[in-house]
């Protein structure tokens, strides 16, 4: 295959896996910080509300994440092999590149969103780089090694939840937090930006403390994504047949999991352990296979079609994209914008979600006939390389 369809597999996916982290992040931008994992803590438990919830869970919570992550450590790997082939220190081009990612991710963090995934990249990319020469088998090792950690720390979490002197503050973030303190969560980000602001500096766990919540997850999908680089699978170097046998395999095994957890969490009233169980204990054993059943649909039916090719400009502009929608959501939510914050439940939320993929799928084609980079993209790449980059393509 050419480099150019190297690179549409790879933005086909990216765009599909941008698309997906909305669907996730819209409850997190609309609702209180809890109710993202349970809909007993606020947005109404309505019909609607939890088809919501559940449709998410099953099919969008921690697989578009882990898609994501895993196409992350693809680009790390191509990035520092066209480094190197281009003469320069691949490791340290990679290195002043997650610097400036995480300065710009640390910026969504407080100014915008809490649930900000572009720090914890930087800082996982880091460690990450030490696999970036490894064989593939080293890899996978390495990635089930990383997901094993994760998997054990979601345990630690499970019983952190029933244990009497953690219990009460788990059950602020993943059960139901006093009234008191869900008031005031509404009313700082209804507020001013400098409300909004203060509150995240103060409520919100630090980019440390992320790492260590969240890391070896994140690691895994990076190992994994480098070694379907390295191996072929996500830049569509394989048969069709086998890409259709790999999602046939994994996905309704997958949804049928994911499907029985929602069901489990749903009959135990979203009780904490329950939802931490469901998320952190064994989401990462499920996620995994998920997201290669995911990565296996899309590159056996997506390629070479009109949408494919929208899709391969969104995922081209990922980065603008994903901070664009936190954006809209955050200008519609938040008390500097239309202060809707709180104030639909989670079904109503879902309403929004038609437009913004409108418009996540529209602009991007456009913008790319006459610029080389999305805007963030350009950003990025300028900072990282301590030079203004071309943007603006030569006119025809």
């Amino acid at each position: 295959m050419t480099a150019a369809n190297r690179l549409v597999a790879l933005d086909i996916l990216r765009g599909v896996a941008v698309l997906g982290i909305t669907v996730a992040n819209l409850p997190g931008f609309t609702l209180p910080q809890a109710a993202y994992f349970s809909p007993l803590a606020a947005g109404g438990s309505s019909r609607a509300d939890l088809t919501a919830w559940a449709l998410t869970f099953v099919l969008v919570e921690g697989k578009m994440r882990g898609l994501f992550a895993a196409l992350f450590g693809a680009s790390l790997l191509l990035v520092v092999e066209r480094a190197d082939a281009a003469g320069q220190n691949g490791a340290a081009v990679h290195l002043r590149r997650m610097g400036v990612l995480y300065l710009i991710g640390a910026a969504h963090l407080y100014l915008l969103w809490y649930g900000d995934i572009l720090h914890l990249y930087a800082l996982v990319g880091v460690a990450a780089l030490l696999f970036v020469y490894a064989p593939t088998r080293l890899l996978l090792l390495a990635a089930a090694a990383a997901l094993l950690v994760a998997t054990i720390g979601g345990v630690g979490l499970v019983g952190a939840s029933v244990a009497p002197a953690t219990s009460a503050a788990l059950e602020q973030s993943f059960g139901r937090p006093p009234p008191a303190l869900l008031l005031s969560e509404i009313a700082a980000l209804r507020g001013s930006i400098g409300d909004g602001i203060a509150w995240r500096w103060q409520h919100d766990a630090g980019p440390i403390a992320g790492l260590f919540a969240n890391g070896p997850e994140t690691l895994g999908y990076m190992l994994l994504g480098m070694a379907a680089y390295r191996t072929g699978f996500v830049t569509g170097a394989w048969p069709r047949a086998r890409y259709v046998l790999i999602a046939a395999a994994m996905l309704p095994l997958g949804v049928a999991i994911e499907a029985a957890l929602a069901a489990r969490t749903a009959a135990y009233g979203f009780a904490t352990p329950a939802v931490v169980t469901g998320s952190f204990a064994l989401g990462p054993l499920v996620h995994a296979p998920m997201v290669a059943g995911y990565a296996a649909l899309l590159l056996a039916t997506w390629p070479g079609t009109r949408a494919g090719e929208r899709l391969a400009a969104l995922g081209r502009t990922a980065l603008s994209n994903y901070l664009l929608s936190s954006l809209i959501l955050a200008a519609i939510c938040y008390g500097w914008g239309l202060g809707q914050f709180a104030r639909w439940s989670r079904g109503e939320a879902y309403l929004l979600l038609p437009p913004l993929w409108a418009l996540l799928l529209s602009w991007p084609a456009i913008w790319l006939r006459r610029f080389h980079y999305g805007p963030a993209e350009w950003l990025w790449r300028s900072l990282a390389r301590g030079r203004l980059q071309p943007l603006r393509r030569p006119a025809r």
